[in-house]
């Protein structure tokens, strides 16, 4: 249970049904989509950054593994590049709540009463997936979760998707997709053969606001020896620029744990 509520805390699936202002994800145009360089889909996709200062989020999030499926919903809050607060709650409950920052991550959760507070790196061991401030805000606004731009990537066109692969020989495989018209991320995938770990995060439908494209569909499937995760999150609310708190505090009597 605590590794499934930090997943929901860190990596989301977002599946959301609003029609408003929608904008397909998928590229549904008959037009010919020729090869481009692998600098000219990095830069488009760059083209599309939201500009915000804040973004609030109202979601409900349903998460399912090989023995369990559970519905909760989730409160995201994000001050761009300084900080992250999510809760969890089941009917109405606050059953885990998390606050990241670039230097730190700080979460409780209630069915054990524990809590953790630390960096990110033993965090990453222990999920066993490298994790950042920026990448989980990358994951959650619809970004390749690495900086492209500080990579070497080889680009095929694939399905009239445009496909980077890094170009380094490592036991880490990163891929990512992009439709052809404004270079959406459609879907990443990570995948370490040694270990025969696969982990896919999809981004479906997007809207448009004054801030830019947020893509309001995101499907992640983590797919390991022990059997496959999946997680839906569905954002039912979204807010930019509004004045938003943080306030995260553990309540009293809960046990801090060490993760190694």
């Amino acid at each position: 249970m605590k590794k499934y509520l930090m997943l929901l805390l860190l990596v989301f699936i977002v599946s959301c049904k609003s029609k408003s202002g929608a904008v397909k994800g998928n590229n549904t145009s008959k037009e010919e989509v020729n090869p481009v360089s692998a600098n000219k889909i990095i830069d488009g996709h760059y083209n599309n950054k939201l500009q915000f200062s804040t973004l609030y989020i109202k979601a409900s999030a349903k998460y399912s593994d090989d023995k369990q499926n559970q519905n909760v919903t989730a409160e995201i809050k994000i001050k761009k590049d300084e900080q992250i607060l999510v809760s969890i709650r089941f009917l109405g409950i606050t059953m885990a709540k998390a606050l990241i920052t670039p230097n730190s991550v700080s979460y409780y959760e209630k069915i054990s009463s524990t809590y953790y507070d630390g960096d990110f790196s033993s965090l990453s061991k222990w999920l066993g997936t490298d994790l950042d401030f920026n990448k989980v805000q990358n994951l959650l606004i619809g970004e390749a979760i690495d900086d492209l731009k500080k990579g070497k990537y080889t680009e095929t066109l694939i399905d009239r998707l445009y496909r980077l692969d890094e170009a380094k020989e490592t036991d880490i495989k990163k891929s990512f997709f992009f439709e052809a018209d404004k270079f959406l991320l459609e879907k990443e995938q990570i995948s370490q053969t040694s270990k025969n770990i696969m982990m896919q995060i999809a981004y479906g439908e997007n809207r448009t606001f004054d801030q830019g494209i947020l893509p309001t569909s995101i499907a992640i499937e983590a797919i390991q020896p022990k059997g496959k995760t999946e997680i839906n999150l569905n954002y039912n609310t979204i807010t930019f620029n509004e004045e938003l708190s943080f306030p995260y505090s553990v309540p009293n009597g809960y046990k801090k744990i060490i993760i190694k």
